[in-house]
């Protein structure tokens, strides 16, 4: 099984949507500065993430995920836990939205 996940940043509140076939594992390896890519926003929590029964599948998702259409599906499903952690804002507030 594969899975698609979303990790926020501790330092800059900033999305990272990743795919991999252990989670577990991935999410230790960007913990533990594993990741290049991404290491300068450590630490790192996860949020979300959703399991595939494929490769295909959870590639398909995680390329659609950082679409707009997709920010928007992430933000939308993560609405209480954004707002309730102040991560997202509602647009009478502030004009400010969380970058993905």
């Amino acid at each position: 099984m594969f899975s698609i996940y979303v990790l926020i940043s501790k330092k800059d509140n900033k999305f990272y949507v990743g795919y991999t076939d252990n989670l577990k594992r991935r999410i230790k390896q960007h913990n533990n500065n594993d990741v290049e890519s991404i290491k300068y926003r450590r630490p790192l929590k996860l949020i979300y993430y959703e399991v595939c029964l494929n490769q295909k599948d959870a590639l398909r998702r995680e390329k659609y995920s950082i679409t707009t259409f997709g920010k928007r599906y992430i933000r939308n499903r993560l609405k209480n836990y954004l707002e309730r952690n102040k991560l997202i804002y509602k647009r009478e507030n502030c004009p400010v939205k969380l970058k993905i």
